[in-house]
């Protein structure tokens, strides 16, 4: 399974918004960070935002946080509902599926099985345990901060 460029940048975006958890932080500034262009962020964004993960905040000293807790924050989840729209192969595709064996195809249930194992094992996940934790990841994203036991300090 390969996941999309879509979901790896929500993913950054989230661990960054976890980092800086104490304030809001911009698109820019994740953009420079992550690696990642200011467009495809926009988009990005956006989505986590109607889906629940983000407050956004308009205006000259506006920006973006987590919308919930990191410890209310399955990967899962976020994989599902990024993921589930973009078929796993050409046959999961109701519109562009030019497979002549769909109907006897044991193959689309196995892998249907195999990408709810993979959604199922990433339910277990929480955001904070991708970044609490994590000393290298402060190191990266937020040098002067630390998180220990879900609490962000000042390093």
């Amino acid at each position: 399974m390969r996941v999309t460029k879509r979901t790896n940048i929500a993913i950054r975006v989230l661990m960054y918004c976890g980092t800086h958890a104490d304030r809001l932080v911009t698109k820019a500034e994740i953009a420079k960070t992550c690696n990642a262009s200011e467009n495809h962020l926009a988009q990005v964004i956006n989505q986590l935002s109607q889906l629940g993960y983000l407050r956004t905040q308009r205006g000259r000293n506006g920006g973006l946080s987590l919308a919930r807790p990191m410890n209310e924050i399955e990967i899962g989840e976020v994989f599902r509902a990024l993921e589930a729209p973009v078929p796993l192969a050409e046959c999961f595709a109701d519109a562009d599926n030019s497979c002549p064996l769909t109907e006897a195809c044991r193959l689309r249930l196995a892998l249907a099985d195999a990408a709810e194992a993979f959604y199922a094992h990433l339910d277990a996940i929480k955001l904070d345990s991708l970044v609490c934790g994590n000393d290298r990841l402060f190191e990266l994203l937020a040098p002067n901060m630390t998180c220990s036991n879900g609490v962000l300090e000042t390093a």
